[in-house]
């Protein structure tokens, strides 16, 4: 610590100036965490905690390397029962208090991870943080790790830290697998920077809630997984849940355009069609265009594009596979815009040329 330190609080003081006081609070309490003394650095937090010189939701907390994520007006989950139960769990371990309070979230992209994590600070009525990768990771050799150290140092001295969760969001572009990394000095590095790191969380913070999520699990550093109290899988959707969650999104979207008519069973029908349904971030920009790019001259027209984006082609399919695949003369005639006269002498005279 320097004079100049001194200095700036009296004169923040003088001024009545909380914010840079807190913040020039904050500075000394790095620099006594710096050099190891840990218990000081820690008094300082405490104190300025009781002083309520810091509250995590306000404005003012400025942050090189964390960014605060808005999760006010979030719409439900839609979740497979078994990661819903997961998500309640870390709820109950963070109320718990016993320190485990390190969570990863791993799954393929738009599988709800990020949204889970926003949910979680949400339950647990915390700010969320999260790590601005574009401003950690530098092209400058060596630099990055010392990036990873700092932003450390800033989660380590989060005043009021029952109150905030920090999201490590797709972790896996500084922590994959150091044997398979490419540049494996450079990222082993950067890899025991994290994992030491991890393991000194908590000697500060003891309350501070940690989620990384991943969509690399399988060349995910296992070091570093073992630092985790717990890894939440996200890649456990059944067809069943992708197509409870597309029709949540359908009725969701629907009822902002006009002139579209609502076919949920139709909707469904091409849903159940479907061999493979994408995860719900896929699925809900799938089902968004559709309606979105649909012709207002065709009421049905967001159907037909649906079929397109997840089924195949709708112009080279004809209307007998249409009909092996489950629809109706009815549904075929709003698939393929034809009227119900011309759809059933088609499938009549393929009737006659099979027989």
């Amino acid at each position: 610590m320097k004079k100049q330190n001194v200095l700036n609080l009296i004169k923040y003081h003088v001024e009545r100036n909380e914010s840079a006081f807190r913040n020039e609070s904050i500075n000394i309490a790095r620099h006594f965490d710096s050099i190891g003394d840990y218990q000081l650095a820690e008094y300082i937090m405490s104190l300025i905690s009781e002083s309520n010189l810091y509250t995590p939701q306000s404005s003012d907390f400025e942050s090189k390397f964390l960014k605060q994520l808005d999760t006010r007006g979030m719409e439900p989950l839609n979740l497979p029962v078994e990661i819903s139960d997961d998500i309640k769990g870390i709820i109950n371990a963070v109320n718990h208090n016993i320190g485990i309070n390190k969570f990863l979230f791993e799954g393929l992209p738009g599988s709800g991870k990020t949204e889970a994590a926003k949910h979680v600070a949400r339950l647990l009525d915390r700010t969320l943080f999260y790590v601005d990768f574009d401003n950690l990771i530098d092209s400058k050799l060596g630099q990055t790790n010392k990036n990873i150290t700092s932003v450390f140092n800033e989660i380590n001295t989060i005043p009021h830290s029952n109150k905030v969760v920090i999201l490590f969001d797709e972790i896996d572009v500084i922590a994959l697998d150091r044997i398979n990394s490419n540049d494996v000095r450079e990222m082993g590095r950067v890899t025991s920077t994290i994992l030491r790191e991890l393991d000194r969380l908590t000697d500060l913070n003891k309350e501070i809630v940690i989620i990384a999520t991943t969509n690399l699990y399988s060349s995910f550093d296992k070091a570093l997984t073992r630092r985790f109290d717990a890894v939440i899988n996200f890649n456990r959707y059944s067809k069943e849940d992708l197509i409870e969650v597309a029709e949540h999104y359908f009725s969701s979207f629907i009822k902002n355009f006009k002139g579209i008519s609502k076919d949920s069973r139709l909707f469904k029908k091409i849903l159940k069609a479907t061999e493979n349904l994408p995860y719900p971030g896929e699925l809900k920009n799938i089902i968004k265009t559709s309606l979105a790019f649909s012709d207002v001259n065709f009421e049905h027209d967001y159907l037909r594009r649906l079929y397109n984006n997840l089924i195949g082609n709708l112009e080279q399919t004809d209307i007998t596979q249409l009909y092996v695949q489950g629809f109706t003369v009815r549904e075929i005639e709003k698939l393929k815009g034809e009227s119900k006269s011309a759809v059933s002498r088609k499938l009549n005279k393929e009737e006659d040329q099979d027989e």
